[in-house]
Order: structure tokens, then sequence, then C-alpha cells
């Protein structure tokens, strides 16, 4: 027993002298290997890290309303044309149905985290959204509205079709088709958005203002195709005698066209739309729709960075930017200032 204590105390004395040198060693080496974090290579990733150009670019998210129509997809065109020439950072993003007003608020709100160097946003509800927007203005967060405005005096512009004298256009042209008298229907995309509520109201307030003859027996609400399509059909079936239909977008138009075409009304109900996709293309060149307004949607886009970019530099911008729109039909169509508005 007395022999094996010895050992370990032994061996104990043996261990810590090793330890000892280990750890002094151990001290000794980074001063010995001191020179080496200077390097080239370590030299170069400090450069790298100083560059970093992108970094210093403004950022701007975009938040649409959706992607539901190719609509969307033209603007989008037109915000990355402009992110590009004035070398900013730009996302597009918006929910996947133009329903999806909780889903868009919470991209603004996501957005709004991000700090950003303005936000262009074009609003599914137009009155949904005022909390968010007076946050941006509380933290100097320029708001630019584009397609639809809100109903607020915080966006310091608005990049936007004027959608009520452009649906009085289609008014007009329908008085002309059904010969100054009739029943019309109407499809509107939405009741909230302010392209739905000034496109409905433009349309239904020209033809009381001025055609006394016309009388607008339904107006349903639907932006997307299919249902909009199950409402066109049981206006016409409640009213065999109805002449002429107005669909407020891309969607509510092609609604309106499928019933028409389903009921076998070709020829008796003329029907105009809002919007220049593939599918109105098609139609308005067999005939089977007799013209729509088209807007320009590239131009809508453009507009909207372009405006965040000057209010963020602080540079004046007008309240309202009337981005135009134009009727368009089987005559026209193939124009040179029509064919650059119409997208696939």
């Amino acid at each position: 027993m007395k022999m094996k204590k010895g050992l370990t105390l032994a061996s104990l004395l043996v261990l810590t002298t090793v330890l000892g040198a280990c750890g002094s060693k151990a001290a000794d080496a980074p001063a010995s290997k001191a020179p080496e974090a200077t390097k080239a290579p370590e030299a170069s990733k400090t450069v790298e890290a100083t560059k970093a150009p992108d970094t210093k670019k403004l950022y701007i998210p975009v938040i649409s309303k959706g992607f539901q129509h190719q609509f969307w997809q033209a603007v989008k065109l037109g915000a990355e044309k402009a992110a590009k020439e004035f070398q900013v950072d730009i996302t597009f993003e918006g929910p996947e149905s133009e329903t999806q007003v909780d889903k868009q608020l919470e991209m603004l709100q996501t957005a709004l985290g991000k700090s950003p160097a303005a936000i262009a946003f074009a609003a599914l509800d137009s009155k949904a959204a005022t909390t968010y927007l007076e946050k941006a203005k509380a933290a100097n967060i320029p708001i630019v509205g584009f397609d639809s405005g809100v109903d607020s005096s915080i966006p310091v512009t608005t990049a936007a079709t004027d959608n009520r004298a452009a649906a009085a256009l289609a008014a007009d042209k329908m008085a002309e088709l059904i010969g100054g008298e009739g029943e019309i229907g109407m499809i509107v995309h939405d009741q909230t958005s302010r392209t739905g509520i000034d496109r409905g109201e433009g349309f239904a307030n020209r033809i009381k203002e001025k055609y006394p003859k016309i009388k607008i027996v339904d107006t349903q609400y639907s932006g997307d195709h299919l249902k909009a399509t199950d409402l066109a059909k049981a206006i016409i079936q409640a009213h065999p005698n109805i002449k002429g239909f107005f669909g407020s977008n891309e969607g509510a138009a092609i609604g309106v066209l499928n019933a028409v075409t389903e009921l076998k009304k070709d020829g008796k109900i003329k029907v105009i739309g809002y919007d220049s996709g593939k599918q109105q293309q098609e139609a308005i060149r067999s005939g089977k729709m007799a013209g729509a307004i088209t807007q320009d949607p590239i131009g809508i886009g453009y507009w909207a960075v372009k405006a965040a970019v000057q209010a963020k530099k602080g540079e004046s911008v007008p309240k309202n930017i009337d981005t135009g729109f134009h009727w368009y039909d089987k005559t026209n169509i193939d124009s040179p200032d029509i064919k650059v508005l119409l997208y696939n």
C-alpha cells in the first residue's frame, strides 16, 4: 500500500512537470505565429469586405396586389427597368390572390421591419393599411402608391391610370355599341381597392349621366375569372334581354367572355374589358370581345420605383402621376402605339 502511494505521488509530480512544459509552449505558440495575421490572404479578405458596392444601394420593396394576372408581370418589368436605371435594389412581391388583404398587410409590415429607403405599395384595400402607413411616416420612409391608391394623404404620390376617366370611356364605347339603349351588366373586380371603386363608379356614373335609356341591371364583384364566369351567367339568365357587359379587369373580363360563350350568346352581348393580357387580345382579334381599355403597366411599375427614388432623395414629385390609358379594338390592336402596351 505504501509503495503504491509513493508511485502515485511520483507520477503526479512527473505529470505536473510535463503539463507545465506544455503550457509554456502553448503560450509561446501564438506569439511565434503572429506575423501570419498580416499575410496577403487575410488582407485580401479585408479588401473584399470594404468594397461591397451593393450594400450602399437604396433598397425599395415593391408590394403589388398579386401575381394572379399577367398585368402584374408587366408592372414588374417596369419596376425592374427603373431599378436598373437608378441603380437601386428592389424586391417585387404580392399575395397569390387579390382577395388576400391580410397577407398583403403582412408583407407591408415585414417590409417596414427591413428599414427600406422607401416603399412602393399597391393597396388591395384602400383603408386597411392606414396603421402601417402611419408607422412608415413616423420612420421617415416615403410611401409611393401605384396602380391602386389609398384613402390617406401619407403617400407622397400615386402612379396610376386615371381609372374613373378610363372606365367612363369604356361606358361611352358601350353606348355606341348597343345603340344608346338597353340593359347591361357589370362585373367589377372588387369593392375595396381604389381601382375597383374608381372603375365601377366611373363606368356607372357615365351611363347614368349621359345615357338615360341604358340601364345597369346588376353589378357583381370578382376578379377571379372562374367566379366571374358564374356571376355573369347568373346575370344573363336573370336578364335575357341584356345587350352588353363590362368587366373591370383581366379576370372579370375573361369571366364575362366565358359566360357569354358558354350560354351561346356570342355576337348578341357586347363585351368590353379592361387590361390587355393574351386572352383578351385573342378575343378582340376574333371579335368575341368588342374592345377594352389598356393601361401602361410597364409605365406604372417604372414610375413607382422612380418616384420612390426621387422622394427618398428629397426631390419634389407630383401628388398624382397619370400613366395614361387607351381604347383598343380589332381596328387598332396592331398599331404601334397600342402594341407596346400589350402583354403576354
